[in-house]
């Protein structure tokens, strides 16, 4: 599970941002959103709020690039382009193993270096006093080097920097570091990450076409969206019977089309009051990404992994993003973890769902982005567990808000100026 997210000079982030998944366990209210785990408290759920083009889906760009980092993947990072430095830096603390572990790393994007690494482990007893243990530290700037594996520390300094260490070294002729490398791959797998306005159906036809257990899951999720539906599945093409003027067709929405598994998707069937028709001819767009979307969760809450979701509300009613979070937020989560950004205010509701800690905001003004919580405003400033924060946010009192003056550019169209009547005459 995620724990910290860290990023500086990374896309619309100039100084260091932290995003935090750790609970206030000084607060005890709805204590299912926790997960408890070896004296470390780690959130469920974050919703991620704040205007257009301030940095939210930037924040899951970090989330996207730490973790092609950890795969040895192409990272896609890029540098502020505000700054003159070409060096990102990124860091998680994450849990893994049941055990808290940190990575920092900076990448110079210029030169496709990884110019520092330092990872650790944070050790916490029974009082919540924490330790530091340090596995790793590959400086190349300051020409330091550590390792907990003493013979790859002569090693390090010769090594390229195209690469985390891990990935440069036969890792299996030391303890440490094939250890390290196994656990931040297992992390980094338990990650999937959804755009979605831009979400594949292929996830879904995948888990649909195993007739299992997980499939009827994930058939009982659909059906229990209340999209009207009696089933869905998926069938074999001589089950299909299309309309003549059906033939052909495609959908409407270009995210959602996949021209190699066209057919697939044909074979995904919805079920309305006995009538067989495909999903992606007749069924609505919230309806596909609904559908598209179930695969992840249910097997997200299934196997324990990391669903970081942008734009969560796209297309989706506010009831089913609300139904969606709960089922992340309740004692039967064991140990699944969503994070995502959304404009709906309906879900920023700290009465019924949330803790002050679950809320973030990303605000943007001519200085700067700044990433913080609603746990960072006091009771003192009129925040408290019982307050109306979607009355607060909606009349600026908490940041991350729009200021349209669309009003101007009506009166423009109209050959107007502020009110004033123009005479072209």
């Amino acid at each position: 599970m995620i724990i910290e997210i860290r990023a500086k000079n990374c896309f619309a982030f100039d100084e260091q941002i932290a995003f935090s998944m750790k609970a206030d366990m000084r607060n005890r209210k709805f204590a299912s959103n926790v997960h408890k785990e070896n004296n470390f408290n780690i959130l469920k759920t974050a919703g991620i709020y704040g205007p257009n083009n301030a940095g939210k889906t930037c924040l899951i760009k970090c989330i996207k690039a730490i973790r092609q980092i950890l795969l040895n993947k192409k990272p896609g990072l890029m540098t502020n382009i505000f700054t003159d430095s070409s060096i990102c830096e990124l860091g998680v603390t994450f849990l893994g193993f049941g055990r808290k572990f940190s990575y920092d790393f900076k990448y110079d994007a210029e030169k496709k270096e990884f110019v520092y690494e330092n990872f650790s482990e944070l050790l916490k007893d029974q009082y919540g006093n924490e330790k530091e243990v340090s596995w790793l530290v590959k400086d190349s700037i300051q020409e330091q080097y550590f390792c907990a594996d003493k013979d790859a520390i002569q090693m390090m300094p010769l090594m390229a920097k195209n690469n985390l260490l891990c990935y440069l070294i036969d890792t299996s002729k030391f303890e440490h570091l094939e250890e390290m490398k196994k656990i931040i791959i297992a992390f980094a797998e338990k990650i999937d990450i959804i755009n979605m306005n831009n979400i594949p159906m292929e996830h879904t036809i995948k888990l649909m076409k195993n007739r299992d257990q997980l499939q009827q899951k994930i058939v009982d999720f659909i059906k229990n969206a209340d999209l009207y539906m009696d089933n869905y599945e998926y069938v074999d093409m001589d089950q299909i019977k299309l309309r003549a003027e059906d033939e052909g067709k495609k959908p409407d929405e270009k995210v959602l089309e996949l021209p190699e598994t066209i057919m697939d998707q044909i074979r995904l069937v919805s079920t309305y009051k006995g009538v067989h028709v495909p999903s992606m001819l007749f069924d609505s767009t919230g309806t596909k990404k609904i559908v598209a979307l179930a695969g992840y969760v249910i097997e997200g809450l299934e196997q324990g992994r990391i669903l970081v979701i942008d734009e969560l509300d796209s297309s989706i009613h506010f009831k089913l993003t609300r139904a969606i979070v709960a089922m992340f937020n309740n004692e039967l989560n064991v140990n699944a973890q969503m994070i995502f950004t959304v404009h709906d205010i309906n879900l920023m509701d700290c009465k019924k769902m949330f803790r002050k800690e679950q809320i973030w905001f990303v605000h943007k003004d001519k200085e700067g982005v700044y990433v913080y919580s609603l746990a960072d405003f006091t009771a003192q400033q009129g925040v408290r567990d019982t307050t109306d924060i979607m009355e607060k946010y909606r009349k600026g009192a908490l940041g991350a808000l729009p200021d349209p003056d669309l009003i101007n550019s009506l009166l423009n169209i109209k050959g107007n100026e502020k009110g004033g009547v123009t005479d072209d005459k």
